[in-house]
């Protein structure tokens, strides 16, 4: 548990940089303002077609007495709006990075420099970005499967395919948002996820809170830059582990134990 509130923390500290870069942080806003608008609309469509949606994806239910037609129609409905929100989670979150990129590396770089630490030249790039997207996306396709699966489970099933799509949904976002801080110090993929698995409550936590942010309206969009921020605290804290040194919360290096 404290592991999983230290996650937290650093997701509200990536907050701290409104302090000292409100600019930046401000036109962090925007890109996740567009895409955010985009991805609503997607939603409120669903919502409306999603009651013609239930009743195609559950004829074998048509003859069923009226009680349990609608439990099944329910369960259809909520399985597929369970999954449809851990896509639109990360397709928001992919889509994002991906259009803003330029202002996000600033941002992140912001904190590495109050960090104390040396400048990176190793260069995330724009394809670079595009393929994490790709592989991002893909990834959330998976968990929304999955949600929709345990959506569909009897009685438990909306509690179970909401359970399943935000614990992992939350898991991904901690690795693809840490992915800009290890990749610029020549971390690799592999690398980077045996580091999260090493801190896995830690990071878990973040992804967690994270992805909570999102869930509330307009969430995303008021989140992303500071976790953008907070995710490069993540990453600091779970080197300077690894390092055995202190990670600094504000400005200046981390000291050794």
């Amino acid at each position: 548990m404290r592991e999983l509130m230290r996650g937290v923390t650093d997701l509200v500290g990536g907050f701290a940089l409104w302090r000292s870069r409100p600019r930046l942080m401000a036109l962090g806003l925007v890109p996740a303002a567009l895409v955010g608008a985009l991805f609503l609309a997607g939603l409120v469509t669903l919502a409306v077609f999603l009651p013609s949606i239930a009743e195609a994806l559950t004829p074998f239910a048509d003859g069923w007495p009226a009680l349990w037609l609608a439990v099944a129609r329910i369960a259809a409905g909520t399985a597929v709006f369970a999954a449809a929100v851990v896509v639109m989670v990360v397709s928001f979150t992919a889509l994002a990075l991906v259009v803003g990129e330029p202002l996000y590396e600033r941002i992140w770089r912001a904190v590495e420099a109050d960090a104390g630490s040396a400048p990176l030249d190793t260069p995330y790039g724009f394809w670079r970005s595009v393929g994490d997207a790709l592989a991002l996306v893909a990834r959330g396709v998976g968990v929304a499967l999955l949600a929709a699966l345990g959506g569909l489970v009897p009685v438990i099933g909306a509690p179970l395919g909401a359970v399943t799509g935000v614990v992992l949904t939350g898991w991904l976002l901690a690795d693809e948002l840490t992915s800009r801080a290890l990749t610029a110090r020549g971390i690799g993929r592999h690398e980077r996820r045996r580091l999260l698995r090493a801190h896995r409550g830690r990071a878990f936590g973040f992804g967690l809170a994270t992805q909570l942010c999102f869930l509330v309206p307009l969430g995303a969009v008021a989140v992303m830059p500071a976790a953008v921020a907070g995710s490069t605290r993540l990453a600091h804290a779970m080197l300077a582990d690894a390092a055995g040194t202190t990670p600094v919360s504000g400005d200046g290096a981390a000291a050794r134990h």
